[in-house]
């Protein structure tokens, strides 16, 4: 368990709303009006499943989920459309919750520190600015942390992440461009150990020559940390860029084979208005969404909550009624 965040719900709920703003304004409104049909019947499912498929939740996470709400309508006798639309709230939820510790952020004592985050994803995909959210986050719940420039075969990596741990007001332990990850990866752990940090968070490459040269200097660097502290990394979080929808599955298939990730950030949430993905993401990697962008400050961030995500998806909910 991390516990390293308090949890204000209000304000994660505030930024969930926002972060789902467009998804609501674009797939709310036609699942309402499908449930306004005067009838249940095979023409309102076809267009409820198309709904969620447009979503970008995935054709075979949608038509699952279909069934289940069928088997429910069925089971229940469940005829009215606010207690079908209740039911597929219920059926996100569940399907999001698997697995899903909310309290992993709360605040709690560690008995070892540092907390050591390594951080892995295809570049382009908003790692370095989910790492300085992540920063921000800490050191507002007055957390010492520190920063690892591991990503050392673009100069320009190393720059950005020195910016904004300026911007945030952390420490950053770099290397020149070209030096060993791992050997960065290994300064900055031992760095936080002698600060007296209390989380690490170690940003890496994206993109080497080939695919396969880049997971085996992931899996080095995981090797290095584990050689100061066997337990770290603590957590391996993958970022993941929303607007990128299904196209970025694959490559996080890959990632998650090669150094076991832990959780999912998914950022620029708040740039697409296809938030099912979250859904396809969780059924097709079978990982926790840790924490999610919702926009390009800083604070623009939240942890997950299930409930709260699909409750920000779907309310404020008019009361659909018969014609």
């Amino acid at each position: 368990m991390l516990g390293l965040l308090k949890r204000n719900r209000q304000k994660n709920r505030e930024k969930t709303q926002e972060g789902v703003q467009r998804s609501r304004e674009g797939w709310l409104g036609r699942i309402v009006e499908v449930l306004r049909t005067p009838s249940v019947d095979d023409s309102m499912w076809d267009e409820l499943e198309e709904i969620l498929i447009t979503a970008d939740m995935g054709v075979d996470t949608s038509l699952n989920m279909i069934e289940r709400l069928k088997a429910q309508v069925q089971q229940k006798r469940l005829n009215r459309p606010q207690e079908i639309f209740d039911a597929l709230k219920e059926e996100l939820v569940t399907s999001l919750a698997a697995g899903e510790n909310a309290d992993v952020w709360l605040e709690a004592e560690r008995e070892t520190l540092p907390f050591v985050i390594l951080v892995v994803g295809v570049n382009g995909a908003g790692k370095t600015t989910s790492i300085a959210k992540l920063a921000y986050h800490f050191n507002e719940a007055g957390k010492k942390v520190l920063l690892g420039a591991a990503d050392t075969f673009r100069a320009a990596a190393i720059d950005q992440l020195l910016v904004w741990g300026q911007r945030v007001g952390v420490d950053v332990v770099s290397h020149q461009p070209g030096a060993d990850p791992g050997a960065v990866a290994y300064d900055a752990i031992q760095a936080g150990k002698a600060r007296g940090a209390d989380v690490v968070i170690i940003d890496t490459a994206g993109r080497l020559h080939t695919k396969s040269n880049l997971m085996e200097e992931l899996r080095k660097v995981k090797r290095v940390m584990s050689h100061i502290d066997p337990s770290a990394p603590h957590q391996v979080i993958l970022t993941l860029d929303a607007t990128t929808g299904h196209n970025g599955l694959s490559q996080a298939r890959t990632f998650t084979e090669a150094v076991e990730c832990t959780g999912i950030f998914l950022a620029k949430l708040d740039g697409t208005a296809r938030g099912g993905i979250v859904m396809a993401i969780k059924s097709e990697l079978d990982l926790p969404i840790l924490f999610i962008g919702t926009g390009e400050n800083l604070q623009d961030m939240a942890p997950f909550d299930s409930r709260e995500f699909v409750e920000a998806m779907l309310e404020p909910v008019p009361s659909p009624s018969r014609e």
